[in-house]
């Protein structure tokens, strides 16, 4: 069985095409600009779902995303159930959809690599590229985000890089330029998305009794999303997408 926290059918954002995104419940971090808290505690509100219903939805739904779309598995962070995952993934393989996985990458184990040799696109989300403001971040070190970078360049797995540019938190040149030093010449990196930072998830921490800790972080100018998009232009070969 499954956690799932809830679906979006027709999603655009997470991967080519149109999709229909699962999102599943748990995840290790605690990002401070955190969209959807209500994810993060692994026993949260979530319905134990049998994976034979998520891919009936996937089969039934196919006709409306055709060739180019498919399904992506987000959360919270989904590899928290990866083992729980590795037979739907193989079901939904033989059953020609297409797979992405949008994850963090914050688990590094045997049952997370069978996921990703089972999955078509992985949606690597690196939310900081220096080890201190990263754990400052998400409360967590960026070690094993790193490790499974290099696993899925070493594999040739096809990757959509996703950097979420927070002002005053990863928008400083010194770290964009970093992240293009370390990821640039991953050769598997087809495509990189600079994400915008947004106050839309801000509704659930006042619903929850929590405190939003980013109140007073200002959003993206168009120039500072350009700038940044700038200086990924040199050292990555792939396109670089504001999303």
């Amino acid at each position: 069985m499954l956690r799932v926290h809830s679906y979006e059918s027709m999603g655009t954002f997470d991967g080519p095409g149109l999709r229909l995104v699962v999102f599943l419940q748990g995840c290790p971090f605690r990002c401070l600009y955190c969209a959807n808290p209500d994810t993060i505690d692994p026993r949260g509100e979530s319905v134990e779902t049998d994976p034979e219903h998520i891919l009936q939805m996937a089969v039934d739904q196919r006709p409306f995303y055709g060739r180019r779309g498919g399904i992506t598995f987000s959360g919270g962070e989904p590899t928290v159930q990866a083992r729980e995952l590795i037979p739907l993934f193989e079901r939904l393989r033989q059953a020609g959809i297409h797979i992405c996985l949008d994850t963090n990458g914050a688990i590094v184990s045997p049952d997370v690599d069978r996921l990703h040799d089972l999955t078509d696109i992985i949606l690597l989300d690196v939310k900081q590229i220096r080890p201190d403001k990263h754990q400052a971040l998400t409360g967590l070190s960026n070690q094993n985000t790193l490790e499974n970078a290099r696993r899925l360049a070493a594999k040739g797995k096809d990757v959509w890089l996703r950097y979420v540019l927070v002002p005053g938190i990863s928008d400083a040149d010194e770290d964009i330029h970093e992240l293009g030093r370390q990821l640039g010449s991953m050769a598997n990196i087809r495509r990189v998305e600079i994400l915008p930072y947004h106050t839309l998830g801000v509704h659930k921490y006042a619903a929850m009794g929590l405190p939003y800790q980013l109140a007073d972080t200002p959003k993206n100018t168009p120039e500072a999303l350009d700038h940044a998009r700038q200086i990924l232009t040199e050292y990555f070969t792939c396109p670089i997408i504001i999303n």
